[in-house]
């Protein structure tokens, strides 16, 4: 059984960093793509990034681009994603998700991904 577990969310002031981990496990990924979405209550689901568990090719959103970095760590089967300079707007509920696929296409589409983990709060001050 696939789980994924987000760990790391807090409240970080205007400016700040966190970084979020995310513990997979029950199979292995590496034909996965795997991603970060988020969701600010009231609104939809939102692509944040992804990568490939085969490269190390990473993708963003516009966003976040330049001040979130999605990284893996392969000994830990743990997916990151540091965040810096955060700001107000990045207040949300983030989501691990894993979807099966080794191929570009569709990754920021959150209806593509099969798993996904609880969630983790991440709330910003201003």
């Amino acid at each position: 059984q696939v789980q994924l577990v987000e760990s790391g969310g807090g409240l970080v002031q205007a400016g700040g960093s966190l970084r979020l981990s995310c513990a997979a496990s029950g199979r292995t990924f590496t034909n996965y793509v795997m991603g970060w979405f988020r969701q600010a209550p009231g609104k939809e689901r939102k692509f944040v990034a992804a990568m490939r568990w085969s490269s190390t090719n990473t993708y963003y959103a516009d966003s976040v681009k330049g001040r979130f970095t999605i990284s893996r760590d392969n000994a830990k089967n743990t997916v990151y994603l540091q965040m810096n300079n955060l700001e107000a707007d990045d207040t949300a509920t983030y989501y691990c998700a894993a979807r099966r696929g080794d191929y570009v296409a569709d990754y920021s589409q959150a209806l593509r991904y099969n798993y996904w983990g609880q969630g983790t709060q991440v709330t910003v001050s201003s």
